[in-house]
């Protein structure tokens, strides 16, 4: 299972660097995860400050 940003995402880019196989990237309108690159190591969840990125 892999993580996924939903839209309450606002852009801060806090998760991005702390993703350890540089999952995240910043898509057209949020930050967006790469599921076949997703862990599921939870970083990008403890690091967000609006609770954006959750288990699929």
């Amino acid at each position: 299972m892999a993580y996924v940003i939903n839209e309450a995402c606002i852009n801060c880019g806090a998760c991005e660097p702390e993703c350890p196989t540089h999952a995240i990237t910043l898509g057209e309108e949020m930050y967006v995860v790469d599921a076949a690159a997703c862990v599921d190591c939870g970083a990008c969840a403890s690091i967000c400050p609006v609770d954006a990125p959750h288990l699929d």
